[in-house]
């Protein structure tokens, strides 16, 4: 089978958060060529119902394999806790069976056990994140003897995008749920920062923990999980092209991303547009 001239490997998020995935994992694999892609004109997909976040993902998806991509990462966590098993199971086989998508929450709850002393762990994330009891039931997976608590924090979100989380009111909020979940168990030892935005405060939520409560943040490990990943399966990463390159793209204007992207990706973005059909 001959190799595609350009396979890069898609990244997708409902907006920006999923930069700081996309952050680390070009830091442990810098080869590889990349093509993000933000649903920034339909963002936030945290509080929406299941049905409609699985057909923004599909759709979102389909356009990655378009553009070439063969393996898509699903770097946002409502995607992935709502959208990512249908799509693995109903509708790789008929689309493209030789293709792959990958989500962010397995890597952080295949060894959040590995942190905890106490056996009991907290999970802070959106609305939609936490509703779904997706890291519930992964965690089970793993790690069944750990007692799972979650807090959902929905102010957290808009806060970082309108970089605003550097203010005594962002103080205020973030102490708010970080206490909430400790209340639930004093006894948590380790917490998952259930989404991609989150590492952006992860020094403001140290503020309110003891020091010997263990963070653990995604974007590495999910770095870590997509290097394994490609050891394991030399069929899919012989399909990934390896230039070295970065593409992005938004749903919304480019200007408006760019501008926000940076905050999250760590260095200057130039994102193109890509048109979706809005009508249903």
């Amino acid at each position: 089978m001959s190799v595609p001239e350009h396979s890069p490997i898609g990244v997708f998020d409902s907006g920006f958060g999923g930069l700081t995935v996309l952050k680390e994992i070009v830091k442990e694999l810098p080869q590889y060529d990349y093509l993000y892609l933000g649903d920034n004109a339909r963002a936030p997909y945290g509080s929406r119902s299941y049905e409609t976040v699985y057909e923004y993902t599909l759709e979102c998806v389909k356009q990655l394999f378009d553009k070439g991509c063969h393996l898509v990462i699903l770097a946002c966590n409502t995607a992935s806790a709502k959208a990512l098993r249908t799509i693995q199971q109903k509708d790789l086989p008929k689309l493209a069976s030789n293709k792959r998508v990958l989500g962010v929450i397995r890597p952080t709850t295949e060894i959040i056990g590995n942190y905890s002393s106490t056996k009991q762990v907290g999970v802070l994330g959106t609305a939609g994140t936490v509703s779904s009891g997706s890291y519930i039931v992964e965690i089970e997976k793993f790690f069944p003897e750990l007692k799972v608590f979650q807090e959902a924090c929905p102010m957290w979100v808009p806060l970082i995008e309108n970089n605003e989380f550097d203010n005594k009111g962002a103080e205020y909020f973030i102490k708010k749920h970080v206490e909430a979940l400790m209340k639930q168990s004093p006894k948590i030892d380790a917490i998952i920062l259930g989404c991609t935005h989150y590492p952006l405060i992860e020094n403001k939520i140290k503020k309110f923990l003891s020091p010997d409560v263990k963070l653990l943040s995604q974007g590495n490990l999910v770095a870590k999980g997509l290097k394994e990943y490609l050891n394991r399966h030399p069929e899919m990463e012989k399909n990934c092209s390896k230039n070295g390159s970065l593409t992005f793209f938004t749903t919304d204007m480019p200007e408006a991303f760019d501008k926000n992207a940076s905050l999250f990706f760590g260095k200057e973005v130039k994102a193109k547009h890509l048109a979706l059909d809005f009508r249903h």
